[in-house]
């Protein structure tokens, strides 16, 4: 079943309060999820289920902004593909940034974005004069 945006945000925004922190490091060890790093040639991640132990795989030589971008992104599915998740057998490859062909890849990489980048500092940075790469590189750590 698909999830509407709000509903993406409304998830994002509960997982943020309830962890108190946007830091995707944090926030998986909050909700129990352990963080595998990977030697994956093309992949950058991967989450699964495995015997109800939730798992997220990174390739383990991405630039730490990379990370957590991916981290975010896999923390999507954590929270709105757990089932998907727990069926599927062995990994399935997706290109995170290519949203043509998977709406579960769109969901996530919303979520991701609502953690990354919260609405209310997006907002202010935009009135206050900012253009987009002023505030991607004012924005550019998920640590708040």
């Amino acid at each position: 079943m698909y999830a509407s945006t709000s509903e993406i945000v409304h998830r994002a925004n509960q997982i943020v309060k309830l962890c108190g922190t946007r830091d995707p490091h944090r926030i998986a060890e909050e909700l129990g999820i352990e963080i595998m790093y990977c030697p994956f040639k093309a992949q950058r991640g991967a989450y699964k289920v495995i015997m109800r132990n939730r798992f997220m795989f990174v390739k383990e030589d991405l630039h730490p902004v990379m990370e957590n971008i991916v981290l975010l992104h896999e923390l999507g599915h954590d929270s709105l593909h757990r089932d998907e998740a727990t069926k599927a057998g062995g990994f399935k490859e997706f290109n995170i940034f290519d949203i043509r062909d998977s709406r579960m890849e769109y969901e996530a990489n919303i979520f991701a974005t609502q953690i990354a980048l919260p609405d209310d500092d997006f907002l202010e940075l935009a009135e206050q004069g900012y253009d987009v790469q002023q505030i991607a590189s004012a924005m550019k750590s998920p640590s708040k």
